[in-house]
């Protein structure tokens, strides 16, 4: 198989699998009425002179299935963990009791859930955006070479082939995270 080929096919497919990849982690951000330690996963709080993830400074544990609790490793940085926490605006008031924050998720209502659905199935069709327009630079990618006579006509048939595969491989895996996450929300 030609090398050029193979290595058009071979960026496509990890540029697809990395588009998938921060498509999942962004939804694990998405507030589903349900404690879950992934909302604090891009909090940065300012402390010791940078910028320090929450899960880097503290053990971040459920408590039960609404609430949240961070025990920091050292206490003197409850209050800039409080402050990152008010500022991301999640959705949830800290509450510090000078050992440790809780977070008390509040019960969705019917139309944030509502809310939160729609918000998940726009965030789907722009990542099925991003995923058509990787496959459209490697189709791209693939015409120049046979232009160049680097691949035959049939060989760029099969590799546009292998490609809308691929391409309609990852939008099935994004409708089914669509679909998982949705349930989730939906869920009382």
């Amino acid at each position: 198989m030609n090398q050029a080929k193979r290595a058009v096919i071979t960026d496509v497919s990890e540029r697809m699998e990395k588009t998938i990849h921060s498509f999942t982690e962004d939804l694990l951000l998405i507030r589903a009425g349900k404690a879950n330690p992934a909302v604090l996963s891009k909090i940065q709080v300012v402390s010791y002179g940078g910028h320090i993830y929450v899960n880097q400074m503290a053990n971040v544990f459920v408590q039960d299935t609404r609430t949240l609790v961070i025990e920091p490793w050292d206490k003197s940085t409850l209050k800039d963990i409080e402050k990152a926490i008010e500022k991301a605006n999640i959705g949830v008031m800290p509450v510090n009791d000078g050992e440790r924050i809780r977070l008390p998720f509040p019960v969705l209502t019917q139309e944030r859930r509502n809310d939160l659905a729609k918000l998940i199935h726009k965030m789907g069709e722009s990542t099925k955006v991003s995923i058509r327009n990787i496959r459209r630079d490697g189709n791209d990618h693939l015409k120049k070479l046979e232009k160049e006579k680097t691949l035959s006509e049939d060989e760029l048939h099969r590799a546009e082939k292998e490609i809308q595969d691929s391409t309609d491989s990852h939008i099935k895996r994004i409708d089914q995270e669509i679909k998982n996450k949705e349930i989730e929300v939906r869920e009382v």
